[in-house]
């Protein structure tokens, strides 16, 4: 991963000095490392006495970021065009203003710096305005704004260290996804628990209180899972059907993606959501060598090398062929 160099600091100080309100936004149905990352930004604002404003699409599915919701609106603050000439829009754990999803207001037109790390990350458009840090072999974005807050503020306090830890820990699978490129983000890992970060209830926090609907869900998942090119690849799927008996609170694919992954052969597991008659969302996960960003691309979506996500119009039936058919390509 990189170093964040003094230029990067400069860059980003300088955008909150030149700024008199502030925007920080997240990507929709947000994670951990989301929640995590705008806080972390958060809490840089507050140390040089700059406003803003939290926003959040949501939904908040995941049981262990609820916690954040009320931190959080999906409806922008009312400003005259002077203000809005004055304020700055910081974009975390994501890159593309489509990616924030619906919130109420209009985000276009801002001075914007994104803070970023996922390998498709696109910064291109409305090049003009924008600044950015995207490190794609950082682990996690929580320890990018981690190396922000150090720099310009210091060591951090007890409480963000615990909230960035989170986010460390759910974006990297409380540390399963980190390879041998990303030994930096150990080094921010032990600083934070130094800091006070306590990785057991960090652990506890992501996996218990799970809604016992979620475990019957998740049988019932891996019974509907099947194989692929000799074995390597194995797709489930959720019915609408399911999502209705079973509700949309406390989900939890991390689980299902480390039972599917752990079977023998299997190199890459896909799971897909029915989320409408006409549209579908996916995750993607896999083994060290495959690069599902590849065919999460694909499908309008993108991510990691070994975790990303898609949303698209479709049905799962039909999606699965298209599927296969690119994993065929790189498999």
């Amino acid at each position: 991963m990189k170093i964040i160099q003094q230029k990067d600091t400069d860059n980003l100080l300088n955008f909150i000095q030149n700024h008199d309100f502030f925007f920080v936004a997240g990507h929709k149905e947000p994670d951990g490392d989301c929640m995590a990352s705008c806080v972390g930004i958060a809490s840089i604002l507050d140390h040089f006495k700059k406003p803003y404003q939290l926003l959040s699409a949501g939904p908040f599915k995941r049981n262990e970021i609820k916690e954040f919701e009320p931190l959080f609106s999906d409806t922008m603050e009312f400003q005259t065009q002077n203000e809005r000439d004055k304020t700055g829009l910081i974009i975390t754990d994501c890159s593309e203003i489509s990616r924030l999803g619906e919130i109420d207001g209009d985000l276009k037109g801002f001075d914007t710096f994104i803070i970023d790390h996922h390998k498709t990350s696109d910064t291109q458009d409305d090049a003009e305005n924008k600044l950015s840090f995207v490190d794609s072999q950082s682990p996690a974005c929580a320890i990018i704004i981690q190396q922000f807050y150090e720099k310009l503020v210091g060591p951090l306090p007890k409480d963000l260290a615990e909230t960035i830890f989170f986010g460390f820990c759910t974006d990297t699978g409380y540390f399963r996804f980190i390879d041998d490129t990303q030994s930096e983000s150990i080094s921010c890992a032990s600083r934070l628990v130094e800091y006070g970060a306590n990785p057991k209830k960090t652990y506890q926090k992501i996996n218990s209180g799970k809604p016992y609907s979620t475990r019957k869900l998740l049988g019932i998942l891996l019974s509907r899972a099947e194989r692929y090119l000799d074995g390597k690849l194995v797709i489930t799927y959720e019915t609408m059907n399911d999502t209705k008996q079973y509700g949309q609170e406390g989900r939890d694919s991390d689980a299902l993606y480390q039972l599917l992954l752990s079977s023998e052969g299997i190199e890459a597991a896909v799971f897909l959501r029915q989320e409408s008659d006409n549209s579908c969302t996916g995750g993607f996960r896999s083994q060290d060598k495959i690069d599902v960003s590849i065919v999460a691309s694909k499908f309008g979506g993108g991510g990691h090398k070994n975790a990303s996500g898609m949303s698209c119009e479709g049905r799962v039936e039909n999606l699965i062929p298209q599927i296969i058919k690119e994993f065929a390509r790189i498999m």
